[in-house]
């Protein structure tokens, strides 16, 4: 799914009505009307909907929407900020067209009981630049200060951007729910925007899609259909040697789990034969928890040296490896040799920050997986998160290598420079150890013959929706990592459904 610029959503909403010879109230109906089922499919007559609109096309949206609720009986309040703006064009229409009067607010001194209340923000849109002053910005704080029993924006919530992210002290609608016009907003992707959308639903407006095919950007969500796409299931004559040879290199004495999540995890994606290059210390627990693993010594309580059963094998590696003297050697004397693609992690990202002449050694392709700690340790530091993936993107192409920056929504960006976003998973991985499956899921992928770019995409996709499966089953709260490999098979299942 591509992601558009707001000046490339404007031209996709002219080409529509271009060519499809309408009007733009028409196409503005249409996407009320999205709007209007989605409110109609989820919440009842029982509540009273507060609708706070502007003089802009946003406001118009409001004041259509509020026309389609009280058609159907709902008990609804329009509200319209008293502004010196006249109304657009599209928006006097739809006050024209309103069967009842409404509300001008002039200040902050309006009302709204918090009992059974549903507010909808249709304040401001995406044609909004610049920071709420004066009275807008006192509604949108009042606004936020209500406890309703829900909030939702329309298109985008007022005061936020769509391609840059907020600065500390803007105001900004706090929405439970974004009902989005055609597409993702960037900014709705990062955590200083995403904490303002709250859940994203994004409707189906009948955009042009030939303009939408055409049309160019850097920036894509992953969704399941790249997954279905892209799934090889098994060959049905195929044997262990078919489907790969993976080594998870990692372990020291007191962080034997974090390798062993790893091993569990390459075997759960489908992987025929998984090697794992450990500490000695660590072999009863890894043969008895992996028995399906073979076991490499590297050590006796840390790695200080790799054997690898073979050339033909693709490597992960970083996992509770420590950052010893003697691990980094052994670390540095195997990248300085790699010639494959490899995926490396957490403490193998730490010994590559130390020294900068092993990232431009490493092989093209190759898939680093940091979180924003390691990545800054290893580029610096950044102003935001979004100007941390424009970095992110910038040292791709640089060294030719593939970043999985983790985070609320994990972006994988690539040597081309195009960054994709992933949007499964949920809160309940932020614990110790997803990482580890996360290396687990992607070296097993790359051992079966997935392409570098491709393993990193549908990895990051199956153990985020390995996620949603196990939150699913045990809670946000109560999951573990051990949860999400037992519930990859969930997601493979899923697969073959479709």
């Amino acid at each position: 799914m591509k992601i558009f610029k707001a000046i490339q959503i404007r031209e996709c909403d002219e080409y529509t009505i271009q060519h499809e010879s309408i009007l733009s109230i028409d196409l503005m109906e249409r996407a009320v009307s999205a709007c209007f089922q989605w409110i109609k499919n989820k919440y009842s007559k029982e509540y009273t909907y507060y609708i706070i609109c502007g003089k802009g096309d946003n406001g118009g949206d409001g004041l259509a929407l509020s026309r389609l609720l009280l058609n159907e009986k709902y008990k609804v309040e329009t509200y319209v900020i008293q502004s010196t703006s006249d109304f657009s064009e599209n928006a006097q229409i739809n006050f024209e067209r309103f069967p009842q009067s409404v509300y001008f607010l002039e200040g902050d001194d309006f009302e709204i009981p918090e009992e059974n209340a549903i507010i909808i923000d249709a304040l401001f849109g995406t044609g909004l630049n610049k920071p709420l002053k004066g009275l807008e910005e006192k509604i949108v704080s009042k606004l936020n200060s209500i406890n309703a029993l829900r909030k939702i924006a329309i298109d985008i919530p007022s005061g936020l951007f769509s391609d840059e992210l907020p600065k500390e002290g803007h105001a900004i609608f706090k929405a439970d729910e974004t009902l989005s016009f055609g597409f993702y907003k960037r900014s709705f992707l990062h955590q200083e925007g995403a904490k303002y959308a709250g859940n994203i639903h994004v409707l189906d407006i009948g955009l042009d899609q030939e303009f939408i095919q055409k049309a160019k950007t850097d920036n894509y969500i992953v969704i399941d259909e790249d997954f279905t796409k892209n799934f090889k299931a098994k060959n049905p004559l195929g044997n262990k040697g078919d489907f790969g040879r993976a080594v998870l290199i990692g372990g020291s004495y007191g962080k034997i789990g974090a390798t062993l999540l790893s091993t569990q995890a390459a075997l759960r994606v489908g992987t025929g034969m998984v090697f794992t290059v450990a500490p000695e210390c660590g072999y009863e627990i890894l043969q008895s928890s992996a028995p399906e693993a073979i076991f490499i010594p590297g050590g006796e309580k840390k790695i200080e040296k790799i054997s690898l059963p073979s050339e033909s094998v693709k490597i992960g590696i970083g996992p509770g490896l420590g950052t010893e003297s003697q691990v980094g050697k052994a670390i540095e004397a195997l990248l300085k040799k790699a010639k494959e693609p490899l995926v490396i992690d957490a403490d193998a990202l730490n010994i590559l920050s130390e020294n900068e002449g092993l990232l431009k050694q490493l092989p093209e392709n190759t898939i680093i997986t940091p979180h924003p700690k390691e990545f800054e340790r290893l580029f610096g530091k950044t102003s935001s998160t979004l100007a941390q993936c424009e970095l992110a993107r910038k040292k791709a192409k640089e060294y030719k290598i593939i970043i999985v920056l983790k985070g609320h929504y994990t972006t994988i960006l690539v040597p081309d420079g195009t960054c994709y976003y992933n949007i499964t998973g949920n809160a309940g991985m932020a614990k110790g150890g997803s990482g580890d499956v996360l290396t687990g899921v992607i070296t097993g992928l790359l051992a079966q013959g997935y392409k570098p770019e491709l393993a990193a995409l549908l990895g990051v996709f199956i153990h985020g929706k390995a996620g949603d499966y196990a939150a699913e089953k045990y809670s946000q709260e109560a999951m573990t990592p051990q949860d999400i490999i037992k519930c990859l098979s969930d997601v493979f299942l899923s697969a073959k459904q479709e």
